[in-house]
């Protein structure tokens, strides 16, 4: 039996997770298998059918897919089929900030995003409690990079922004983020899961906040990317054009009506969404200053 069945192995953080898992043994389990591990161990298993299981789940559970398909996935299982449980021994999953930094949004997507996570994370911890196994949800803040194949959603935006415009009006007061490679999210699922594995303790549940080792101005966190592409890169031409608040709340007031979910994305630039525990001391390494590479090219 290995010591951690790992879902979501093909997303940055998850390729990240299996590429480094050093003394832990790791059966990835999903739909297929991710890019570049033909032959390692591998559990069929869809998380939209508790049906797909062709055998028991066992070991440290640890998951990068998305929260609202692992928790009801184990609800149904815990339900349905415990005995496919019996050999589980914890709960590691990937939530996101956004419960807690998006929480008071007022566009539909962000609210039904927040209400997802928190009945997911909910859900989880319930079905954990039930069946007396230890559970931890790791919620990071802004994950970004490339890792394999794989690459993030975030940051890659911002970037192929600035190769397409030549200017990019930002608040001349922006707020502080904490952005987490994904290298480093993986790091820190990895120390939770080696813990578990060494000792699952108790029963408990816990969540925890976690961001990346800098804490730095949005302003700054543009700087640093266009600093760190090539030469030759275009987002290095983008001038980041600094406007008073007032003036760059009005120039962006008619997304309001015609986006409203960017409106607020654009009006977050403002907002501190820092503050999490940093990942250097979850995994007892030295920080890591921003930005890590790789980037998403």
């Amino acid at each position: 039996m290995s010591d951690v069945l790992l879902f979501g192995a093909t997303s940055p953080s998850g390729l990240a997770f299996l590429l480094g898992a050093g003394s832990l043994s790791v059966t990835v389990a999903g739909r297929r298998r991710p890019q570049g591990f033909a032959d390692g161990p591998f559990q069929l298993c869809d998380l939209q059918a508790a049906d797909s299981l062709e055998q028991p789940l066992a070991g440290t559970l640890v998951s990068f897919a998305p929260l609202w398909d692992l928790a009801p996935f184990l609800a149904r299982l815990a339900e349905q089929h415990p005995e496919r449980l019996a050999g589980v021994r914890a709960v590691v999953a990937c939530s996101s900030s956004s419960v807690i930094t998006k929480r008071f949004a007022f566009n539909r997507f962000d609210r039904d995003l927040v209400q997802r996570l928190s009945a997911s994370q909910d859900l989880l911890i319930r079905t954990c409690n039930d069946l007396g196994l230890p559970c931890r949800i790791v919620a990071p803040t802004l994950i970004y990079g490339q890792v394999g194949a794989y690459g993030d959603r975030n940051l890659s935006q911002l970037l192929r922004w600035m190769r397409r415009s030549p200017l990019l009006p930002i608040p001349a007061d922006t707020g502080l983020r904490q952005p987490i490679h994904a290298s480093q999210l993986a790091a820190v699922v990895r120390k939770v899961a080696m813990d578990l594995v060494g000792s699952p303790g108790t029963p408990t549940a816990e969540v925890i906040a976690v961001g990346g080792d800098d804490t730095l101005s949005y302003y700054e966190l543009l700087r640093r990317l266009q600093q760190q592409c090539d030469p030759s890169d275009r987002a290095r031409c983008c001038r980041l054009v600094t406007l008073p608040g007032w003036l760059f709340r009005g120039l962006a007031a008619p997304l309001l009506v015609t986006a409203p979910k960017r409106f607020e994305a654009v009006m977050r630039m403002q907002v501190d969404l820092s503050g999490f525990l940093p990942a250097h001391g979850l995994v007892g390494e030295e920080p890591r200053p921003f930005p890590v590479p790789a980037l998403v090219p």
